[in-house]
């Protein structure tokens, strides 16, 4: 059971406008971290209140926020951005 990783249109924008050294580190430690992994919920925090269901990754000083769909085996990047 391992989970693959999926993009909005709003965190794919995002992840555009980011310089290449940021976006390598994001890509390299989604795809370390994330990708073909067993339990996402290892490297990962629940989100509480309005955004109770998320998940978030931080990555240096950026924050990836994420749905984390069981029933799929799918991870939802939502948004990517500066903390």
């Amino acid at each position: 059971m391992s989970y693959k990783v999926e993009y909005t249109k709003r965190a794919l924008k995002q992840h555009a406008k980011l310089d290449e050294a940021t976006k390598r580190l994001i890509d390299a430690w989604i795809m370390q971290n994330i990708v073909n992994c067993e339990n996402p919920r290892q490297r990962g925090q629940a989100l509480v209140g309005n955004l109770s269901g998320y998940w978030r990754y931080r990555i240096g000083d950026y924050r990836l926020l994420a749905d984390i769909q069981d029933e799929v085996l799918v991870i939802l990047v939502i948004e990517i951005a500066h903390r």
